[in-house]
């Protein structure tokens, strides 16, 4: 099967919340499930509020819901979206 870009959109409990040690635990997530991280970016939402969107590449075959369900159980998470999901061509 072919490889697929995906865009998650991960929005944390409140803005209290340590971006950079959720990131790494993301990453780690990602890794674990077969993806291979191109892009991290903390866009601001509102109010001091952020969130982080992280693009990878991943086999298609992979479950991606499988993936969002074990972001989702992170601490600290407050919601999971699958923002964008493209071919990779290539």
């Amino acid at each position: 099967m072919a490889d697929v870009v995906v865009t998650l959109k991960i929005m944390p409990e409140s803005v209290k919340i340590d971006l950079k040690k959720l990131e790494k635990e993301v990453l780690i997530l990602i890794k674990k499930h077969g993806g291979d991280v191109g892009k991290v970016n903390i866009e601001n939402v509102a109010f001091g509020l952020k969130c982080i969107n992280f693009v990878f590449v991943i086999n298609e075959d992979k479950g991606m819901e499988e993936l969002e369900k074990s972001v989702e159980r992170v601490r600290d998470v407050r919601s999971v979206e699958i923002v964008d999901v493209r071919r990779a061509i290539g």
